[in-house]
């Protein structure tokens, strides 16, 4: 199963399972990494991890220390109160589970809470399970809002650490400097290390980024199949997207102030795609974008609707609860 890392032992951030069984037919491994929190909009990311998890009855075989890792007043777990009492802590987890998919080929999936800290140290307890196990490739999933319409396409942001990895076109021309992310940083030290990672970040519309998009985790999982040699049963996602549309497009037929807004945004946005396509600018006009608060106070009204609609109302369109 590959040599583990012996230079810190990792920092004793991890914790493995040596469980030959579970992953003996493993001749081409992936690892799929989710961590979710700051690279995560519309919850695109947890999504397809959640659908990932409920493909088969997985195993964890390998846990890391959150307690090393989580900030635990920046984002405090839920905890219930009962009358009198505290009870049912929901402890943030940190795992990697041996999954199958749909043609039951084996595969990891490293799911939990973006690192708070010590993220060089992650890298290295990743680099662990990477040559313990094995993994012939790393790939990470992850969301973030843009100035997009939904009716749109979404768009992906591929990326990998070594050219030839990079399955498909970036959307990208040029250099782009943006914040840091514990997934980042792991891309690099894993190329550093000789060891493959790649990635997909989904174009998530940001007056939606706030609430659960099935359709994002949809096209991220349609990607992951290809940069991770995998077969995925996507037909209950299909369905939550479908319903999740529905209830956008419904919003939009009785808000006239809203659809403009998005109207706006489809302009600029097939503008830039004719602009880029004919070569002339990649700059789509001199109308200024919407911004996200125009669109997002538009939108609170519809994301209130959302979450005040019970669970078992006989006409239950509220989408795809991650479960």
């Amino acid at each position: 199963m590959g040599t583990p890392y012996a230079g810190h032992m990792a920092d004793r951030l991890v914790h493995i399972v040596d469980d030959a069984e579970v992953l003996a037919d493993a001749g081409d491994l992936t690892l799929v990494v989710v961590l979710t929190g700051f690279l995560d909009a519309g919850k695109a990311a947890e999504l397809a991890a959640a659908h990932l998890a409920d493909l088969s009855e997985g195993k964890v075989v390998a846990t890391f220390d959150v307690d090393a890792l989580h900030d635990y007043r920046a984002r405090r777990p839920p905890i219930t109160f009962i009358r009198d009492r505290y009870a049912d802590y929901e402890a943030p987890r940190l795992v990697v589970r041996a999954l199958r998919d749909t043609g039951g080929t084996p595969f990891l999936l490293l799911a939990g809470p973006e690192p708070d800290t010590r993220w060089e140290g992650f890298a290295r307890a990743v680099r662990e399970v990477v040559e313990h196990f094995g993994v012939s490739r790393t790939v990470s999933l992850g969301a973030v809002p843009m100035a997009v319409p939904h009716t749109r396409p979404i768009a992906i942001t591929p990326h990998a650490n070594r050219p030839e990895l990079v399955p498909g076109e970036s959307p990208w021309q040029g250099e782009l400097r943006v914040p840091a992310s514990a997934q980042a940083l792991l891309e690099v030290r894993l190329g550093e290390w000789g060891l493959d990672a790649l990635g997909f970040v989904a174009h998530i519309p940001h007056y939606l980024a706030q609430m659960e998009y099935p359709q994002a985790a949809l096209v991220l999982l349609e990607h992951l199949e290809i940069g991770g040699h995998l077969t995925i049963d996507l037909g209950e996602l299909r369905e939550a997207a479908e319903i999740t549309e529905a209830e956008v497009d419904r919003y939009l037929s009785t808000h006239d102030e809203v659809g403009d807004v998005v109207r706006g945004l489809e302009q600029q946005y097939d503008a830039f795609r004719e602009a880029e396509a004919n070569g002339s600018s990649l700059l789509a006009g001199d109308e200024p974008l919407p911004t996200g608060e125009e669109i997002g106070s538009a939108f609170e009204a519809f994301l209130a609707d959302l979450d005040d609609r019970p669970k078992d109302s006989d006409d239950d369109t509220s989408g795809w609860d991650g479960r």
